[in-house]
């Protein structure tokens, strides 16, 4: 009877789209995982869940279903003491992370150049033209952002979901790089020429 009426017409009920709720679990992941990425929890510090479920003030199932998505993601490790403690990044995940994004930006390039009008590439040459701008006057602290909203617009004008969903899976290890990479004024200016 529940096939039958799922089968039926698409009109029901049943397919209309429901609101978006996020569980707690997903509102302290996300969180977390920003103030991961953003440095705001540095590399070596220890989280435990019945610390944060206190500073939260919220039960610790919601902060332990936080946690243990952030390990799957390996932004988190377990302590063998206890507790978990942020990830810290070497050489070589930089050098893969960034290896792996070359790649994908480069074939999501082609295929912009394969799909895009003139009038595509003027947000793009804005973008550089603002990152330049905010490069000359010494405000390091937005280049971040600007670096990915041009990534994204780049993106965009690939036409390919499942490329740009690929691109989306790398961007915690790559926001994080960015953040410390695009502080530091030298690195800056080699991205900027990139």
């Amino acid at each position: 009877m529940v096939t039958a009426a799922v089968n039926s017409d698409e009109g029901s009920p049943l397919f209309h789209s429901l609101p978006e709720r996020k569980s707690l679990g997903d509102s302290v992941h996300e969180k977390l995982r920003r103030a991961i990425v953003t440095g705001e929890l540095r590399a070596g510090e220890r989280l435990v869940e019945s610390r944060m479920a206190q500073t939260f003030g919220i039960s610790r199932t919601p902060i332990r279903e936080a946690i243990h998505k952030l390990e799957r993601e390996g932004l988190l490790q377990r302590d063998p003491k206890g507790g978990f403690f942020v990830m810290g990044l070497t050489r070589a995940d930089i050098e893969e992370t960034f290896g792996i994004r070359s790649v994908l930006e480069s074939y999501a390039a082609r295929l912009a150049t394969i799909h895009h009008h003139e009038k595509d590439l003027v947000p793009l040459e804005n973008k550089l033209l603002e990152y330049e701008t905010v490069l000359k006057a010494g405000d390091l602290a937005a280049l971040p952002k600007i670096n990915t909203e041009f990534h994204e617009l780049l993106y965009d004008l690939s036409l390919s979901p499942r490329l740009v969903k690929m691109i989306d899976d790398l961007k915690t290890y790559i926001f994080r790089f960015r953040h410390d990479i695009l502080k530091v004024e030298e690195m800056a200016r080699i991205s900027s020429a990139d």
